[in-house]
Order: C-alpha cells, then structure tokens, then sequence
C-alpha cells in the first residue's frame, strides 16, 4: 500500500505551543483512521505474549495481565494524520512491567509490537521504558472501544498515533531494527510528532 502526502500540510500559522507542528485540536472527536477492517476479539481469547531477547518469554491472559499493578497515562494523543487530542486518560499497564517479568537481554535494542490482526510497528527500546508506554484497555473511564483499539492496544503518546499498535498482541525484542506496516510503507521509522517525522526522509 503507497503511502500518501494528501493529508494537510505543515502549518505556517500562528498556532496553539502545545500542539506539535502541523496538528490540528480535534476537540471532541476523536477520529478513526486504519489500514484494516475492524476486528471482534474476546476477551476470554485474548492474549499478549512478551518474546524475542528475553530470559523468560511471557504470555498473559486478560484476567492475568489485568491483575498486574496497575498504570495511567494522563496527557494528548497525536495523529500523523494531523489531529491531536487532548485531557485523555488511559488506564492499563505500564510496558516497564510487563518487561521486568520477561526480563529484557543485553543486546536487546529494538521492540517490534505486534497485533492479533498481524498489524507491526517497529521501536527502539528506550521509546517503550521508563514511562513512556502502556498496554491500555481502558481510556476516559471506560472501556476501549474496538473501533479505537480494544479490547486492548499498545499506548506510545510521544510519538505519533500509528506506533501505538491497535489490537496488541505481543511485543518482539531484537537486537537489530525490523521496519513494520506502514514503516514499510514509507512512514518515518520512529515519528516524533515535535519534528514532524511523518515520512522516511523528514
């Protein structure tokens, strides 16, 4: 699938200092955007399998996963598609946590996230701890919706939306980057939405 520039542009105007350049205050809505149709995944099949350069490779079930110490992420959410949205409240697990029980090897440096539809995204390791990512399954107090991810998806806010795999199945270690779906497809390896890193070459 070629990837496409016909989003808008990059914005030349005076604009709101929280948003990332070339976004755009969704408000209310919060927009539905994916390369795939919609899937119904039940809970009681659901899984999440932590693998690859680990000591222990991990699978949970939902009951299992949601029984770990809890984690919330309060702040915006930013699309390549130019919307961002703002006072989002996500609760789920912090990924710190699931890899302290699969503990990570040495040579552990890139993390491939992984969906139950087959949907990838590649990231370096140091963009999925220390805080800065989640396995959520509840946003604004209620469930996630399956249009939006659910019943669960990776949560990556800092960096662009398409990185924080709906539908999240596993999360892969590697010692070597391995470019995912749209990365394949032209987007930007890692999408920092502060510099614009929307497409491979930004």
């Amino acid at each position: 699938m070629p990837v496409t520039r016909g989003f808008a542009g990059r914005g030349h105007t005076a604009r709101d200092s929280h948003l990332p350049p070339g976004q755009y205050d969704a408000g209310d809505g919060w927009p539905v955007l994916h390369a795939e149709a919609t899937p119904s995944i039940r809970t009681d099949r659901w899984t999440f399998t932590l693998d690859g350069l680990v000591q222990s490779p991990t699978t949970w079930s939902w009951e299992e996963i949601q029984a770990l110490p809890g984690s919330r992420y309060e702040g915006a959410i930013h699309c390549v598609t130019t919307w961002s949205k703002f006072g989002m409240t996500f609760d789920g697990v912090s990924v710190d946590t699931l890899l302290t029980s699969a503990g990570p090897l040495d040579d552990a440096a890139f993390v491939l996230a992984r969906s139950h539809t087959g949907y990838t995204t590649n990231l370096p390791i140091e963009d999925v701890t220390d805080g800065k990512a989640w396995v959520v399954w509840n946003v604004n107090g209620t469930p996630l919706e399956a249009i939006h991810g659910g019943p669960a998806r990776l949560l990556v806010p800092h960096l662009y939306f398409w990185k924080s795999a709906k539908w999240v199945s596993g999360l892969t270690l590697l010692a070597q980057d391995q470019p995912g779906f749209w990365e394949r497809n032209g987007y930007h390896d890692r999408g920092d939405p502060w510099l614009e890193q929307r497409y491979q070459g930004d």
